[in-house]
């Protein structure tokens, strides 16, 4: 009698129940809907995600502070407009480069979120006399930053002819590059003496400018544009290239003081030694 009651309730039931097929199709059509949402959501992520770059919903180009209360200035990034290229110009004599230049140049990159940094070996600096050939410095600077990707040299201060002043340095890099944003990297020292510069006024148009200094050291703004100049404090910059040239003339090691690349260019061109070294 049970059996018989199963077996009735069975037949009545089995036109209800669906082939296997018709799962499949089900479980197929639901993957693929998902497949398509999830490459809808990245494709518009990946074109529209570099917008909110360093942008605040409430932000219209405010001051932040990064590092050693390092002010820097955040471009704002308006909508459906590309960031500016921001490129660092390190400007100085590199005679020789060492890796305060080096560790210097990487801070500013970092604090200042920089793409680029373009180091300038001075031609014929206006401030210095009796400096090593353009040629060896601008040499020794390729090999010293060689290793860093975002790290550049330009000739654009050693082919230029005459005396090397940092305002013809900016016009050319900005006629070079007029879509970027410069950042100009110089010592503290240098920018308490930047009224005495050529152009001074056009040099605020061209670029911003970040001082670094050593631990401790207080940058003097007097007479400097407030939003014009930053200031970072980086420890290896109690290396000097004096130090370094008057080791070698000594006997000394310049080991860890600057790349080995360019001890090995030193030792080879004889560079920084007296004739009775």
């Amino acid at each position: 009698m049970l059996s018989t009651l199963l077996a009735e309730t069975h037949e009545e039931l089995a036109p209800l129940v669906a082939p296997p097929w018709v799962f499949a199709a089900i479980a197929a059509a639901i993957f693929l809907v998902l497949a398509f949402v999830t490459y809808s959501y990245r494709d518009v992520t990946n074109r529209h995600g570099d917008k909110t770059i360093n942008q605040d919903p409430n932000d219209h180009g405010h001051v932040s502070h990064g590092p050693s209360g390092a002010a820097h200035r955040l471009t704002p990034v308006s909508e459906g407009a590309a960031r500016r290229p921001r490129i660092g110009v390190m400007g100085g004599t590199f005679d020789p480069v060492h890796n305060g230049h080096l560790v210097a140049a990487s801070e500013v990159q970092q604090t200042f979120d920089l793409d680029e940094v373009v180091f300038v070996p001075t031609g014929e600096p206006w401030m210095k006399a009796d400096v090593t050939e353009a040629e060896h410095r601008y040499l020794m600077t390729v090999v010293a930053t060689a290793s860093n990707p975002r790290f550049t040299v330009s000739r654009v201060d050693i082919d230029r002819d005459g005396p090397t002043y940092t305002i013809d340095t900016l016009r050319d890099l900005r006629a070079q590059r007029p879509d970027a944003e410069l950042f100009f990297i110089t010592g503290a020292d240098a920018v308490a003496q930047i009224v005495q510069w050529k152009d001074v006024g056009e040099l605020w148009e061209l670029a911003h400018f970040v001082a670094v200094s050593r631990p401790g050291h207080a940058l003097d703004v007097r007479g400097l544009p407030e939003a014009g100049v930053s200031s970072l404090e980086v420890p290896a910059l109690a290396i000097s290239s004096t130090e370094c040239r008057e080791r070698v003339g000594r006997g000394y090691p310049v080991w860890y003081l600057v790349p080995d690349g360019v001890v090995q260019y030193i030792s080879k061109h004889h560079l920084y030694r007296s004739s009775t070294t």
